[in-house]
This record gives structure tokens, C-alpha cells and sequence, in this order.
């Protein structure tokens, strides 16, 4: 069994590689981090005492009078994970649920109470509460959070008050929010009340530090997200995935991002706020970014002059980063020749990704950045530019068993690309214990079903060959180096990819193996990870 220290690194590696780019960016256009303020928050919450199941998250809301959300603004998980939390919180015959939020201006409840009866529409309460002008991060995960609100809640206020970019007056902001969750309470003395507010504010000496004064009898849980020495250690545990963590009897943490994932989302912002509304955010050096961080892992050099086992110039090979409306989509597809039912295949795949890597054109397309899906075509973009593609876009494609066993063997690379950049990414489990028989049997179902079958039972066979591949790197069975030699590797020899693919089979840990596997597209929908 490997040990905390060594899982540690090797859940972390890559991540910390990837995460000192984009912190040295951020750093460039915001040095707020220096404050003492911030500072407090990051120093408050180094250890925890112990993990803690969701039935223990539960419970311990449950108890709480009035639960503090820490949230990180630029993240969308942040505020889905608070309109989750509410709406498990609201159940019928216990007490009612009122949320309460820093998003909006205290001076704007009157707006609130418009929309919360149905007087006004979503666009102009975005407009009225100065939403893009006075916060500036994603409406749609916020809105999300508001409706589940007025579904589920008994009330929705919000907390804060002017100036927010001036630190040297957070402190009053937090005294004022403290006073509002006060009045809060008088109005709603049986109410359970859920604050969802700026991480920072959440350290001891802060906000929680007012409403103690203010409400002194008041039973109040902290529920902090994702802060990052917590997850670093976190990262030492034995079990697979560590969902939540007690810091002491009333604090507690959760996770349900990495800190690579919220910095990339923050760092989209900045670049978002740099630029016009039309344009969007710069999303070409976050690409970038997680493409190095692989070739770092590897050992790839991205400058190398010489052909060797690796590209000329990979740096040259850097595929063109796009974004924007499905149109533009349509129109890469378009130029590529594909038929009217492959265009459709890729929007609906980028649709539901977020993100695709169209080896043809060379080209990456982002639709909604999502950290575990552009992770995994970052290293499907690698593991093509190490065959030298698609420079050979225009070579004899191999077809039948040859085609299957490439596209198995490049799945079983991006999957586990993606869990090296972003461990959280659910483990796949199913298709029992794996060997050359079994891989033959869903070679030879997917070969006589065709079409879409055939590329469904060889991402699914692939993402569980990458998911085993990860479990050994991080049990040691497998270093980096020995890894290099799966992406760099030529397969135009007929069997080179499925020859690959039993080693890589071989060097996995057993499962057991259930009775009568077969992999079809409709028996794996659910298994989609």
C-alpha cells in the first residue's frame, strides 16, 4: 500500500505544475492575496482533525441554526454546491429554510422581492441589482442558486453593503452582514439560515466573530469549500475520494473542486474583465497550461530540436484554441468535409463536455470550460501530436480491429491524463477483471454492432484500462517515463495499438470479473464517467 506521502505527491504533481503557471499570471494582475485580511483566511485552516461522510455533512447542518457557505466567486461549483445544500436542507415537516447572500446589495431587497413574486423576469432583476457591473462573475450558476431559493425556501436577503473593492472596509461589510443575519433571525425565529459569503470573510476573527457577538446563543457551522492546504493533505488518504473534512467541532470542509480548477476559473475572469463582452475570455493559455503540465509529467520536451522518440518542434504542433457560439463549431466542422450527422455528433459531444479536441483541423474547441473534460483532450491533443498528428492527416486510415485498438489506446491515455491533472474525476469500476479475452469479446461485440457502438465500447473499454493505469501510478507500479513511451509510440503497424493495449492491461491490478461482460452503447449510458 502505498503511503500518505507518496500518494500525496503523486496526486499532486502534476496539479502544483500546472497551478504555479497560472498563480504567477494571477499574481500579475491582482496582489490583493498580500492583505493582512486575506492572509487571515489563508493561515485560519491548515489541518483538519478527521474525514467525514455525507451522512455527517448532514447531520451536522441539520443541527446548525445558521450555516456559513464559504464561496469562492469565480467558481460555479461553489454556488451549485450551496443551492444542493439548500434544497437537501428544506424537507417537508422540518423547520423553513432562508438563504441569505453577499451577491446582493442589502439596499436592493425591494428588487429581490419583485422577482421572488414573480413580478419581474431574470433579466431585469440581473439588471436592476447591477449584477455584471457591481459583481461580474457567471449569472447562470448564481440564477440557479436563486430559483432552487424560491422553490424550496422561505425567504432570500441579501447581506452586503458598499464599497467592495476597497479592503481597507471589508471589515464593516462583515460587522453589516453580521447586524442583517441578526434581523434575519428576529423575522424568521424558527428558520434555519443558510449564508453563502466570500470565503475570506468565513476565518475566525471575522464575520463568524461578529455574528457570535451579535447572536451570541446562536448555533452556527462554518462550511468551507475546497481551501487549498486542506486539500493538499487531504490528498494523503487512503481512500479514493475524500468528499468533506472536519477542521474542528464547528467548521468543517468540503470538496467538490481542485485548486487548479478554481484559479483557472479565476484567471478566465481577469481575462474575461480585459476584454469585450463579444470576445469572451482568452481561454488559449489555460489550454496551453494543462498541455505542458502533461509534457512536464512525461518528460516530453516541447522545445526538442530533434526527431529521436519524440516530435521536432512540439511547441509548433500547438493546436489553434476556439470558443464561442455552436455556429462557429459548425463552421470548423464544416471546412473539414464531415457529413451533416458527424457535425451533429461533435456540437452535441462539445455540448455536453464543454470542450472537445478536433484532431483534423488541430484544433481545440471550448464551449464551457469544464477542468475534467479539457483535461482529457489536452492529453488526447498530446497523445496525437506524439504519433506526429495530424501532420499525417491525409495517410491511409486504418480500419476493423486496428481502428478499435487506436481509439481504446488513445481513451485509455486521455482518461488518465485527466485524473492526473484532475484526481477528483470518478474512477471507472465497471467490465470486472480485465484480460485478453475480454477485451476480444467487446472488440468483436462493438465490431459486428458498428457506428456509434463501436466508438462507445471503445471509450468506455478505454476509460477503464486509464482508470486501472492511474491506480497503478499511484499504488508505484508505474512511473512517468515508462508512460512517455504508451504516447510516443508509432501505430501504423498493424496490432502495434492492441498489443499495446494488453501491456498496459498487464500492469493493472486485478478486478473480478462479473459473469457475461458485453459492452454496448445503450448498456453503458449509464456508466458515462
Amino acid at each position: 500500500m502505498a503511503t500518505t506521502t507518496s500518494l500525496r505527491s503523486r496526486r499532486s504533481e502534476v496539479q502544483l505544475h500546472a497551478l504555479a503557471g497560472v498563480e504567477r499570471e494571477i499574481q500579475l494582475n491582482d496582489n490583493s492575496a498580500r492583505r493582512k485580511y486575506l492572509r487571515d483566511y489563508s493561515q485560519a485552516f491548515r489541518f483538519y482533525e478527521c474525514v467525514v461522510t455525507s451522512e455527517e455533512l448532514k447531520r451536522d447542518v441539520c443541527a446548525a441554526g445558521t450555516v456559513l457557505i464559504g464561496d469562492y466567486h469565480a467558481l460555479p461549483a461553489a454556488q451549485r454546491f450551496a443551492a444542493r445544500l439548500l434544497e437537501e436542507r428544506c424537507q417537508p415537516g422540518d423547520r423553513p429554510v432562508v438563504l441569505a447572500l453577499e451577491t446582493i446589495f442589502a439596499r436592493d431587497q425591494h428588487i429581490l422581492e419583485e422577482w421572488w413574486r414573480r413580478e419581474i423576469e431574470e433579466a431585469e432583476l440581473r439588471q436592476r441589482i447591477r449584477y455584471d457591473l457591481d459583481w461580474g462573475y457567471d449569472w447562470a450558476p448564481f440564477y440557479e442558486l436563486l430559483v432552487t431559493a424560491r422553490e424550496h425556501a422561505e425567504a432570500i436577503y441579501g447581506l452586503d453593503c458598499m464599497p467592495r473593492e476597497d479592503l481597507r472596509k471589508i471589515g464593516a461589510r462583515d460587522r453589516h452582514a453580521a447586524h442583517k443575519i441578526a434581523e434575519i433571525r428576529q423575522r424568521h425565529p424558527n428558520a434555519a439560515i443558510l449564508v453563502l459569503f466570500g470565503e475570506s470573510h468565513l476565518a475566525p476573527g471575522h464575520l463568524p466573530r461578529q455574528l457570535h457577538e451579535r447572536l451570541p446563543e446562536e448555533t452556527v457551522l462554518t462550511i468551507l469549500q475546497n481551501v487549498d492546504a486542506l486539500y493538499w493533505r487531504a490528498a494523503g488518504e487512503q481512500r479514493e475520494q475524500v468528499r468533506a473534512v472536519r477542521v474542528n467541532d464547528n467548521v468543517l470542509c468540503v470538496f467538490n473542486s481542485t485548486p487548479l480548477e478554481k484559479y483557472e476559473h479565476y484567471r478566465l475572469h481577469l481575462s474575461r474583465w480585459g476584454r469585450s463582452e463579444e470576445e469572451g475570455p482568452d481561454l488559449a493559455p489555460t489550454i496551453y497550461n494543462l498541455i505542458q503540465s502533461l509534457l512536464r509529467f512525461l518528460e516530453i520536451k516541447l522545445y526538442s530540436p530533434k526527431n529521436g522518440t519524440q516530435p521536432k518542434f512540439l511547441v509548433d504542433m500547438l493546436p489553434e484554441v476556439c470558443s464561442g457560439a455552436a455556429g462557429r463549431l459548425r463552421r470548423l466542422l464544416a471546412r473539414e468535409s464531415l457529413s451533416e450527422e458527424q457535425q451533429q455528433t461533435w456540437v452535441q459531444d462539445v455540448e455536453e463536455r464543454g470542450s472537445a479536441y478536433l484532431a483534423r483541423a488541430n484544433a481545440f474547441y471550448v464551449h464551457e470550460f469544464n477542468m475534467m473534460y479539457a483535461a482529457e483532450e489536452a492529453a488526447r491533443f498530446l497523445h496525437q501530436a506524439c504519433r506526429n498528428l495530424p501532420a499525417q492527416r491525409d495517410s491511409a486510415k486504418p480500419d476493423g480491429a486496428n481502428l478499435f485498438w487506436i481509439s481504446v489506446l488513445e481513451h485509455a491515455l486521455a482518461y488518465f491524463g485527466s485524473r492526473v491533472i484532475y484526481p477528483a474525476r470518478p474512477a471507472v469500476r465497471e467490465l470486472g477483471e480485465l484480460s485478453s479475452d475480454v477485451c476480444r469479446e467487446i472488440m468483436q461485440t462493438a465490431l459486428r454492432l458498428g457506428g456509434a457502438e463501436l466508438e462507445w465500447s471503445a471509450r468506455q473499454l478505454g476509460y477503464r484500462i486509464g482508470s486501472d493505469l492511474y491506480d497503478a501510478y499511484l499504488a508505484g507500479a508505474i512511473v512517468p517515463r515508462r508512460l512517455r513511451r504508451f504516447f510516443l509510440a508509432r501505430l501504423h503497424e498493424p496490432g502495434a495499438a492492441h498489443k499495446l493495449c494488453l501491456e498496459l492491461i498487464a500492469k493493472n491490478p486485478p478486478r473480478k470479473r462479473p459473469a457475461g461482460v458485453k459492452l454496448t452503447k445503450t448498456e453503458g449510458k449509464q456508466q458515462r464517467a
